[in-house]
């Protein structure tokens, strides 16, 4: 992608771009903060679905963040595939800029393994370390499904990657 395809897309003159983006990696980034505002939108909108119950919102959520991937698998590859990886302070783009990608998403499952733990659902010892861990097994679980659809996922593959991944109890 260059500015100038950019501003042909939109329309306009190449010059006039520059108006409102220095470079192309801060383009990218306009791109993919508003993939991750719509991730975390249907992130809030399945922890506040209404149940009450810590293990479901966070099932809840892990199977919103599944759902994003599978529906949305041009923006969620922009968002992940290595499409763009700016060096920060070659462009635009900072090291501030790279690190609040996907944060929101991060503390909504942190916050929502807490509860499971604060509830005596989950066993985690370290809820961050393990939000992680849970937001890469999701992250490599929709990444598969995608390379891999003819594969037989199992029904409850989810669940169990989620289960797993944040020590929480099925009982």
């Amino acid at each position: 992608m260059t500015l100038r395809s950019v501003a042909r897309q939109a329309g306009i003159a190449a010059p006039s771009i520059y108006r409102h983006f220095p470079d192309q990696p801060a383009i990218m980034l306009a791109v993919v903060q508003e993939a991750f505002a719509q991730l975390d939108a249907e992130l809030l909108s399945a922890r506040d679905a209404g149940s009450s119950d810590p293990r479901e919102r966070l099932l809840n959520i892990g199977h919103a963040y599944l759902r994003f991937a599978d529906r949305h698998p041009e923006r969620y590859r922009t968002m992940f595939g290595g499409v763009w990886v700016p060096v920060p302070d070659a462009s635009s783009v900072t090291a501030d800029d790279m690190s609040a990608l996907g944060q929101t998403a991060l503390h909504l499952l942190s916050q929502a393994l807490e509860d499971c733990v604060q509830a005596g659902y989950a066993t985690s010892t370290d809820v961050l370390a393990d939000a992680v861990a849970l937001w890469l097994g999701l992250h490599g679980l929709a990444h598969q499904r995608s390379v891999y659809p003819a594969f037989a996922w199992p029904p409850d593959i989810a669940e169990r990657v989620i289960t797993a991944l944040a020590h929480v109890s099925t009982d």
